[in-house]
């Protein structure tokens, strides 16, 4: 490769680094609110239960979320009049953060609810193209399936088919890849075996494709790599194929370096780095040691990925895909294709389908070799690359390296040293994790969004313990019966293990008793010991109503004391300084949210606690917490979930070392 070239590809890398280390060292959630008017078109549109979700395109783009009637279709140029902020990051540590998801897609402002007019109809043919597109595939049984593989859209599919796809490691083969377009350019030059140009009309339906897939990362990254790979063939310059995906992803994080937060785009980029760098591997193989060794290399490549994002990994991913990459590539996906044009093709399409999916929640029940993992580190995820990049391109004993890397990862929990506990955000609930040294791990209680479709166990608590490499909880305290504090219980005890369960004393009503079913839960009798640490239930009377039932617990941590008040009310609080003579408060759980009905002043004068802890969801309808209860502790320092996120304590010889919260905004005045 000619010395200038070189020295243009370096200096291209080299950008893009630096743009890409100056957006990692300098993003921070800044909170902007404006209201203003945006004129723009329409450019993306997702129905989700009782809401829509739209992007428009202006001079930048704008996330749009309505509740109101909506009809306009893509194209359309709307007038959006309403206040404008930047999205939130994500408020439990580790988790999804919607605010960079919507950053790779070049959006930096979101408006809620805002009032809505109609300026012109689309009259862009590309536009009418895709929503005449949208219009027929709303027509099939296999619409979802459609839209994944013509329009690069999965949002149809139901969340336990996507988990069984994530399960198996398969989830890739409904996302528009190099898998997908391979098969349209192996039509497209049967086509056009016999035209002069066609690398031109392939090119030009390339364009059209991303479009249509409203600019899909991998199917950027697929489509500029297959341009500059023509590119080097036509000029003769002889660039290796490693520099090309390189100088591919380089020239996509020049456009735009937020695509570092986008898990399509690594998939892509570094998949197909690891497979070229692989391929004197796959000289001279057949078919199926050929795809099982691209199986392997795929799934080491994910591995890092995997783990930063998703916490888990399934072994038996290369076996998966050995089975499903073939039926994708040479059924499902074809057929998908002939179904669009052919709609007689539905029903048998539809059955072809049932049986699949079938197929892969079948396999993703085997969990013999699915392992939680810890999230790693940045210095861990680049060591896991380093290690399989030596160990492919200079000696395969690397990948003991890689290996032992990964065991580390899997038992991560063991490495935890210091205790922390840990006040979730839920919203309007609670819920508590402590974490003791190894991993040992006790909750208390579970939130629950009453009447609402989404999961906090599933969506918070499960991944977070996960993203520590906790994959089972050691007790499980329910201060009361209440929604709020135990509502999802019963999907916690069916979805991780759990040692043992603790329930409050007094009446049973219908969600306590279902827990009881289980052979692991019992009524709170006696105080309990854990690694050395000994919880005291404080509140052994039995009251009249639920609240004041609420299991009351102490514990202290490396000379830190801690008091969680579950929802108890101020005559319990009472009852508690009566009979106990309690020491200062390091950490004060403050009781029912910050309700008028708990932190009475004598109590707080006797606990005086050092941080008062507030779980309550930001804007709740019962206007918690109470201004009283916050003048009452204004002499401590409060931490609330509504405002500061999730909020971390580190103890650390015989100190509070570190307290750390996951804030939803850094406000600018």
């Amino acid at each position: 490769m000619k010395l200038k070239i070189k020295v243009i590809l370096l200096i291209v890398l080299i950008i893009s680094l630096f743009r890409v280390s100056f957006i990692l060292l300098n993003d921070k959630n800044i909170y902007h609110e404006t209201k203003k008017d945006v004129k723009g078109v329409i450019t993306y549109i997702k129905k989700d239960n009782d809401k829509i979700v739209f992007d428009i395109k202006s001079d930048n783009k704008y996330r749009i979320t309505t509740y109101n009637k909506f009809n306009y279709n893509l194209g359309d140029k709307l007038l959006v009049s309403g206040v404008f902020i930047n999205p939130s990051d994500n408020t439990v540590f580790n988790l999804f953060n919607y605010r960079k998801y919507l950053l790779s897609k070049n959006i930096k402002e979101i408006s809620n609810n805002p009032k809505i007019e109609l300026i012109s109809k689309n009259k862009n043919i590309l536009y009418l193209l895709k929503n005449k597109m949208i219009k027929h595939i709303e027509k099939y049984k296999t619409r979802k399936y459609l839209k994944a593989f013509v329009m690069g859209d999965t949002s149809d599919f139901e969340e336990d088919i996507k988990e069984s796809y994530r399960s198996v490691g398969i989830s890739h083969l409904l996302a528009i890849s190099g898998m997908h377009v391979g098969v349209f350019l192996l039509i497209l030059n049967f086509l056009l075996k016999k035209v002069k140009y066609k690398y031109i009309i392939v090119f030009m339906f390339l364009l059209l494709f991303l479009f249509i897939t409203n600019f899909s990362e991998s199917l950027m990254r697929c489509t500029l790599f297959m341009f500059l790979n023509h590119l080097n063939k036509k000029f003769k310059l002889k660039i290796d194929n490693i520099y090309v995906i390189i100088l591919t992803g380089s020239i996509l994080l020049l456009i735009n370096p937020y695509l570092i937060y986008s898990v399509g785009f690594l998939f892509s980029v570094i998949i197909t780095f690891f497979i070229i760098l692989s391929r004197k591997l796959l000289e001279n193989k057949s078919y199926f040691r050929k795809t099982l060794i691209i199986s392997v290399i795929c799934f080491l490549a994910s591995i890092p990925i995997l783990t930063y994002y998703f916490f888990s990994i399934n072994l038996l991913t290369p076996i998966f895909n050995l089975l499903f990459v073939p039926i994708v590539s040479f059924i499902i996906f074809p057929l998908g294709l002939i179904t669009f044009i052919f709609p007689f093709f539905d029903n048998l399409y539809f059955f072809i389908l049932n049986i699949f999916e079938y197929l892969v929640l079948v396999m993703s029940k085997i969990k013999i070799l699915s392992f939680v993992i810890a999230k790693p580190s940045i210095y861990i995820f680049i060591l896991y690359y380093l290690f399989l990049y030596l160990s492919i391109k200079v000696n395969e004993k690397y990948i003991l390296f890689f290996v032992v890397v990964l065991i580390f990862n899997i038992n991560a929990k063991f490495f935890i040293l210091d205790p922390e506990i840990i006040f979730l955000d839920v919203g309007q609930g609670d819920s508590t994790v402590i974490i003791l040294p190894q991993g040992k791990t006790i909750l208390v209680d579970t939130g629950g969004i009453f009447m609402s479709n989404s999961s906090v166990v599933k969506n918070k608590t499960i991944p977070y313990l996960n993203s520590r490499g906790i994959n089972n909880i050691d007790l499980l305290i329910l201060t009361h019966g209440d929604y709020d504090h135990m509502g999802e219980a019963k999907t916690l005890l069916d979805n991780i293990k759990v040692g043992k369960v603790l329930i409050n004393k007094g009446d049973i009503n219908k969600l306590e008793e279902d827990i009881l079913n289980y052979n692991n839960a019992k009524i709170v009798d006696n105080n309990y010991v854990i690694d050395n640490h000994e919880l005291l239930f404080l509140n052994d009377k039995i009251y009249d109503n639920e609240n004041s039932n609420s299991i009351v617990t102490y514990l202290n941590i490396k000379n830190n004391n801690i008091l969680l008040m579950g929802d108890a009310d101020k005559i319990v609080e009472n009852n508690i300084i009566n009979e106990y003579n309690l020491p200062k408060m390091d950490i004060l759980k403050v009781g029912h949210h910050g309700s008028n009905t708990s932190s009475d002043i004598n109590f707080i004068k006797n606990t005086d606690p050092v941080y008062s802890v507030i779980s309550v969801g930001k804007n709740n309808r019962y206007g918690h917490p109470n201004k009283t209860v916050l003048d009452t502790l204004k002499y401590s320092n409060i931490l609330r979930t509504d405002k500061n996120g999730s909020i971390r304590f580190i103890f650390k010889q015989n100190m509070v070392n570190k307290i750390d919260c996951k804030p939803y905004i850094i406000v600018e005045r």
